[in-house]
């Protein structure tokens, strides 16, 4: 199933860099250059260190009427080809070839059913049920993972058991998997989360003792920010972060994400709401945001710059 709430952070980010300077923001455009062959680079060395065991990683992905990409992020998935892997494919009782897709792959996965829900958090939470892995991330079911992402987020942890949760960069494809942008993030700013979530979804991993810290589930009065409410409880609990220097996933744009008036209306209630939770109950204005945002933003730009002169190579 798409996240519905990326076009709200779309629409959030055009807000705000109306105020800068032009092209400095690529965070929120969806499409940045014509549609181009994806170009995948290579990940950091995915060997573990001797005496250092792979730790399972448990990965879910919610599924709804998603036919047409179903297939691709099941096998960007299992691909991996990594050691101890946990994957879960919750469909809702999809009207579409989604149930036949997954019965191809059912003895691959750890468990797969096809049953209605109450909706992509929902599914979430009931796939996550089917899990114990350390690790846990959920993929939807048209974005897709890199090729290595699973051994390098793996390896990341194993040597790093400080560190509770990570994400990369994001990759972003249209229908035809043809590649139309990217997002190069600065280093993590636990601050400004307050404010907007930067952190793309598709990329994001954590231990599940951080997971059942924050509560252990995703909270289902949610329907599009899910993943926000679910990042700052993270760090309400102490989480530590860490943005890995490297394009973990590819989040897909298509014309089946478009949402309803009503439903873009939910989305940015939900935003506030979050907001809200962390200045006395009181709204937050766009101006506020740009303001406590806009030197995440310039970072953003030279990050951003540097890459596209080759200086920074992820």
């Amino acid at each position: 199933m798409s996240i519905p709430d990326n076009e709200e952070k779309s629409r959030f980010w055009e807000s705000v860099k109306y105020r800068l300077p032009p092209n400095i923001a690529q965070l929120g455009r969806l499409y940045q250059y014509p549609p181009r062959p994806l170009n995948v680079n290579k990940m950091m060395d995915i060997t573990l260190p001797s005496g250092k065991a792979w730790s399972t990683i448990a990965m879910v992905t919610p599924s709804y009427n998603q036919a047409q990409y179903l297939e691709q992020t099941i096998k960007s998935v299992l691909d991996q080809q990594y050691p101890a892997l946990e994957y879960v494919v919750q469909d809702g009782a999809s009207k579409d070839a989604s149930p036949q897709i997954i019965d191809r792959y059912e003895s691959q996965l750890t468990y797969s059913e096809s049953v209605a829900d109450s909706g992509q958090t929902n599914a979430i939470n009931k796939g996550f049920q089917h899990t114990q892995g350390e690790i846990m991330a959920w993929l939807n079911s048209d974005d897709v993972l890199m090729p290595g992402t699973l051994r390098t987020v793996g390896r990341y942890f194993a040597i790093h058991p400080e560190i509770d949760v990570v994400y990369g960069h994001r990759i972003i494809i249209d229908q035809d998997g043809m590649e139309v942008g990217r997002w190069v993030l600065p280093r993590h700013s636990n601050r400004i989360l307050s404010y907007a979530d930067y952190i793309p979804q598709e990329t994001l991993f954590w231990r599940r003792s951080i997971w059942d810290k924050a509560g252990g589930q995703v909270d289902e009065t949610y329907k599009f920010a899910m993943d926000w409410d679910l990042i700052l409880r993270f760090r309400d609990v102490g989480a530590n972060f860490v943005r890995l220097p490297y394009f973990l996933a590819a989040f897909r744009v298509h014309e089946a994400q478009k949402t309803s008036a009503q439903m873009t209306d939910i989305g940015f209630q939900e935003m506030q709401r979050l907001r809200s939770r962390y200045k006395g109950g009181r709204r937050v204005g766009q101006t506020e945001i740009y303001l406590n945002t806009r030197l995440y933003m310039y970072t953003h730009f030279a990050y951003a710059t540097l890459y596209d002169m080759g200086i920074l190579k992820y």
